[in-house]
């Protein structure tokens, strides 16, 4: 991203949400103008309208799985493109008023897939407990700060905490500490160049249902070394029984491998949606994508070579 104080990015709001914090974490989106939403499908459609240049959503969270509305957004409603991935830790706290006293608390409110993440604090220490859904984590600290009862509590971030006066009554709540969210930057159009270790997302929709269709996909990856570090199956809102695929690739499409891969699925009898080439969050692993293109590469001169002679 260049020239970045003159580039627009919406995430879900109010302010203290973890999107804020993952935001956070890249220097080129913390510089940017922030622009806040309600709402995740806010996001995308404001992304979509160029009411904003970048959007920032989670899509993903390693205990809760899947934001569906974000994925199917991106799969059905939108021609929007990944940009970039980004990856944090998830911490969960409890958040109160001053003076609050933990077992007086009678409420807690919070986004629900926050809430479906400290099941077990809440029923250890909270069983009893009423639980109210809020728009993000932030929206319910905000609540909580708006709220004349002391005893509600909120699950939230630090940063929440902060930038509404509340106190942590409880760190680190969370059911699993080694939970994670994944986070995505869309743009209207445009590919990421290649960076060495990049993901591919795609969506199959398959033309039609017969034994063996899936297999037959998944083996023109397995056939490359390409690695796919998510399958997930979706309805197609078509009809009952109906299902797409998304998935996420290891390499990018500018990679040869990657490429032909996708240009063969493209002659089956199936539907290939590209959401796109973009660089990934995490250790880089691109020794077996090298091996793969080199191979190709190799192929093909052995191709041409036959070629060649003909007259």
């Amino acid at each position: 991203m260049d020239d970045t104080k003159a580039l627009k990015v919406g995430y879900l709001g109010p302010a203290g949400t973890f999107t804020e914090s993952a935001l956070l974490t890249q220097v080129d989106l913390a510089a940017a103008e922030h622009i806040l939403f309600r709402s995740h499908s806010d996001v995308l459609h404001n992304t979509s309208s160029g009411l904003v240049d970048f959007g920032f959503c989670a899509i993903e969270n390693a205990i809760e799985g899947t934001v569906n509305v974000v994925q199917d957004t991106l799969a059905f409603d939108s021609e929007l493109m990944i940009q970039r991935e980004v990856v944090i830790p998830i911490t969960m706290n409890l958040l109160v008023q001053s003076g609050t006293v933990i077992n007086e608390v009678e409420k807690v409110i919070s986004y629900p897939h926050a809430l479906a993440q400290v099941r077990a604090f809440l029923r250890n220490n909270l069983p009893d407990a009423e639980l109210e859904a809020a728009n993000s984590t932030a929206h319910a600290a905000q609540m909580l700060a708006e709220s004349p009862s002391s005893k509600v509590a909120a699950v939230g971030t630090s940063l929440a905490a902060d930038k509404y006066g509340l106190e942590i009554a409880a760190e680190s709540i969370e059911d699993h500490p080694g939970n994670k969210t994944r986070f995505i930057l869309i743009a209207k159009d445009g590919i990421p160049a290649p960076t060495g270790h990049d993901k591919t997302s795609v969506v199959v929709f398959q033309q039609s249902d017969k034994p063996g269709s899936l297999l037959a996909i998944l083996q023109e990856f397995a056939a490359r070394s390409i690695n796919l570090t998510k399958l997930e199956s979706r309805p197609t809102r078509e009809a009952l029984g109906n299902y797409c695929f998304f998935l996420d690739l290891e390499g990018h499409i500018a990679d040869s491998v990657m490429a032909d891969c996708l240009k063969t699925l493209q002659t089956k009898d199936v539907r290939v949606k590209f959401l796109g080439s973009y660089p990934a969050a995490g250790e880089q692993a691109e020794e077996v994508r090298k091996e793969s293109n080199d191979a190709l590469d190799k192929a093909q001169s052995w191709l041409d070579s036959i070629r060649s002679k003909l007259s």
